[in-house]
């Protein structure tokens, strides 16, 4: 099952040191866990449960043990968790400026919607094509070839647009396969927010009866608009979504934070931008929003209106707000980190700056080996994301060399071990860091040096 608490270290270590006290502690624990591990080699079941329902494993399957036993958490339900925490901040600010004439919210808030998907609700329904790079199996978790967890929030719009919902904002958890360091988790919470227009609503202010959504003639794509829409109406929509987003950011950091708009590429609208903002000295991607392409409101039986869509990362905001410094402390269920938020409210001028309540050694330790055809860092990442669970903090590409004689690739990644709760002896480390090397060293395809 992989060492995802160490607490099984130290009770099963424990009794055996009281059983056999007069064997030297490193070997107790060598033995001990040399046991465990032979219980441990990899296995694909026949099948996966997630959340009481069961999925059938198959080739596609990369969905491992470790990441689907964080599935029930739900970071950003629990009341207080600073994701909890943005969440609630960005619901009050559109219900409270984006009301009804008798003042109800517009934005319907979805909040606790399965992560498990179809791969068309994931890929098909916003555009994304078979061999498209964002499919692969090395970046997603796939339950099985028909089923994953989502990679994004995104994969619900065909379905709740369906369903009739015109403005609603999605929050959830959502899996990505990825590099490991501070900042970077398996697993991530997102916030979509989407608006639809019929032409009336776009152009109630307006006072020219012959403004209209769609294109007739023209139906030619440009960097303003899609083919299907008129000039008028893709102005109308850039103006409508920018306005609304910054609103929101100036809530959450304050009405003087500098912000600029950066254009960039999304499958499932056009135009697209994404949202940076001036956050001590450097500008960062906070958002990324766009025009939904009007291929997916048509085959979302609500062609006849217009859509902006945006997506933001809770997990990011949190760690900027509060200054949280290391992303595996969101995931820690020590009172010390949890308590520190108990008084934070919604309101976003009552932030707080997390302090560090410990800072565990460093352990760093080294792995090398010779590439083979079908290599890739996210199955290195996975395995010992598997193995050590948050024990890792950062695994980093120190060194690559090439063989002059054969033209072979060498790489050497360095993996700083470090609890967030206790201190570990270097003998515990070279216990675990011994597993990733077998366990890569049997599963890969590399040839340990």
């Amino acid at each position: 099952f992989g060492i995802y608490n160490f607490e099984h270290f130290k009770e099963a270590g424990s009794i055996m040191l009281i059983c056999c006290s007069s064997r030297p502690v490193a070997v107790l624990s060598r033995i001990w866990c040399t046991q465990l591990f032979a219980r441990c080699e990899h296995t694909q079941p026949t099948s996966l449960e997630v959340l009481g329902k069961t999925y059938k494993t198959d080739d596609m399957t990369s969905a491992t043990p470790a990441i689907l036993s964080r599935v029930p958490r739900k970071l950003h339900l629990q009341p207080q968790h600073p994701i909890s925490i943005i969440k609630e901040r960005i619901v009050g600010h559109f219900h409270s400026t984006h009301t009804t004439r008798t003042g109800n919210a517009l934005f319907a808030s979805i909040e606790d919607v399965s992560p498990v998907v179809t791969v068309e609700q994931n890929f098909e329904s916003l555009l994304i094509p078979p061999g498209h790079p964002s499919r692969s199996k090395i970046d997603n978790y796939y339950l099985n070839s028909e089923y994953m967890l989502r990679s994004h929030t995104s994969a619900h719009e065909k379905e709740f647009m369906r369903m009739g919902f015109d403005r609603y904002l999605l929050t959830g958890d959502v899996y990505r396969r990825d590099e490991i360091d501070s900042s970077h988790y398996p697993i991530f919470h997102q916030m979509e927010g989407v608006r639809l227009y019929t032409e009336d609503e776009l152009f109630a202010s307006a006072r020219d009866d012959n403004l209209r959504l769609f294109e007739t003639t023209d139906l030619v794509e440009t960097d303003e608009r899609q083919p299907e829409h008129t000039l008028d109406a893709a102005k109308m929509m850039e103006l409508s979504l920018k306005a609304c987003l910054i609103n929101l950011v100036k809530c959450l950091f304050g009405h003087d934070i500098e912000t600029r708009w950066v254009s960039c590429y999304f499958p499932f609208t056009h135009p697209s931008y994404e949202l940076e903002i001036k956050f001590r000295g450097e500008w960062l991607e906070v958002l990324g929003s766009g025009i939904l392409r009007q291929d997916i409101l048509q085959s979302s039986g609500v062609g006849y209106k217009i859509g902006w869509a945006f997506g933001l990362g809770l997990d990011r905001l949190a760690m900027l707000l509060f200054q949280v410094p290391d992303i595996r402390l969101l995931w820690s269920e020590d009172v010390r980190f949890l308590q520190q938020f108990t008084s934070v409210t919604n309101d976003p001028k009552t932030n707080i700056t997390f302090i560090p309540f410990s800072k565990y050694p460093a352990c760093y330790k080294d792995i090398s080996f010779w590439l083979q055809e079908g290599f890739t860092p996210n199955d290195f990442y996975e395995i010992v994301r598997s193995i050590c669970g948050d024990l890792v903090e950062e695994v980093k590409l120190i060194d690559e060399f090439k063989s002059p004689s054969d033209d072979k690739i060498s790489q050497c990644y360095r993996i700083l071990y470090r609890s967030m709760d206790k201190t570990f002896t270097n003998d515990e480390i070279n216990l675990i860091h011994d597993k990733v090397r077998d366990t890569v060293g049997n599963q890969l395809s590399v040839t340990l040096r």
